[in-house]
């Protein structure tokens, strides 16, 4: 048997090689956003320990050759363009899209983190995108979907059938982001499905997906709702104490609901966000704005307001601020 599947190793690598010769080499594209804020913050809790001035920049680069057979296989690598580290790479995986649907190897999100759907929020802090911790003194934020993140995994798509679209993604080391070894063996399984329609002048995106980890799970369900110049949506997620490490402190559960609404260049939304944590809850609200300027140059900003509700006395927070800079996209 296994002279038989090395034999049969060897035949698709032959196959792939002959294909990929009749096919032209993959050249890159350059991509990729450069993100840069202002904010002020008013909280109880002020040790001065945030930036008011901040930035996030990404460099992408992405090819693909298209194989005679008509299989499409390709790389995507992402570059953070800031911190200090020795090693800046976000994501990098490989892709296979044919009638089969499509397969990634990598370091890339999992497929939960890939079909998760949140309620709308168009500014640069929104309640519930986890960006509040870059401006405030908490480790609490409201939160219902907790991705393990670009550790090595594999992961599978199937194709769309009326608009239904399903994935797995298996990790076999919970700590192989940024590197090929391992230290505690956890594996992960992530999955999810998801549907999206238009019907006349109304459009539905709807999810449920999850992942295991350790001896727990999280799950999440969302679904946004688009009509006239109008989007409406909500998620809820539960997360299980056991999930990740291997002595939890408390289960998690949390939603969030918003509304966003276009008129010409400018979009505005308001979000509300909302977790409890076990030992304590956590809400936050924002208004966004974002504004296109040009191709590629978007003005946003966000108003927020958080409280941490904590039974201990020393994590209670609670506060409000504003955020506003550009977004280019390239």
């Amino acid at each position: 048997m296994k002279k038989i599947l090395v034999a049969s190793s060897a035949l698709v690598a032959v196959a792939f090689a002959g294909q990929a010769q009749a096919s032209e080499k993959i050249s890159l594209s350059v991509g990729g956003y450069m993100e840069q804020w202002v904010g002020v913050v008013d909280e109880d809790r002020n040790a001065e320990g945030k930036n008011k001035i901040q930035s996030d920049t990404e460099v992408h680069f992405k090819g693909s050759t298209t194989l005679d057979n008509g299989i499409e296989v390709g790389a995507a690598i992402e570059f953070e363009a800031e911190g200090d580290t020795n090693n800046n790479t976000d994501e990098q995986y490989l892709f296979i899209n044919g009638g089969f649907g499509q397969v990634k190897l990598g370091q890339e999100d999992g497929a939960a983190a890939d079909m998760t759907i949140s309620a709308p929020a168009v500014g640069p802090v929104g309640a519930n995108d986890g960006d509040l911790t870059n401006w405030i003194n908490t480790s609490n934020v409201p939160n219902n979907s907790w991705d393990d993140g670009d550790d090595n995994k594999i992961t599978y798509y199937t194709p769309v059938f009326g608009g239904f679209r399903a994935g797995v993604s298996y990790t076999d080391s919970a700590d192989s982001e940024g590197t090929n070894t391992t230290t505690n063996g956890r594996e992960v399984v992530s999955g999810g499905v998801e549907y999206n329609g238009d019907f006349d002048a109304v459009s539905v995106s709807v999810a449920a997906v999850g992942e295991s980890k350790n001896d727990g799970e999280w799950y999440n369900v969302g679904a946004n709702v688009g009509f006239a110049n109008f989007v409406v949506g909500a998620s809820y997620g539960e997360k299980d104490k056991e999930f990740g490490d291997s002595t939890g402190t408390y289960d998690v559960d949390g939603f969030d609901v918003g509304v966003s609404y276009a008129m010409d260049a400018a979009t505005v939304s308001a979000t509300y966000a909302f977790s409890d944590y076990g030992n304590g809850e956590v809400g936050a609200a924002d208004l966004g704005l974002a504004y296109t300027l040009g191709a590629g140059v978007t003005w946003k900003s966000s108003i927020f307001w958080f409280e941490d509700d904590a039974d201990n006395n020393a994590n209670d927070n609670d506060g409000f601020g504003a955020v506003t800079g550009l977004a280019l996209s390239f």
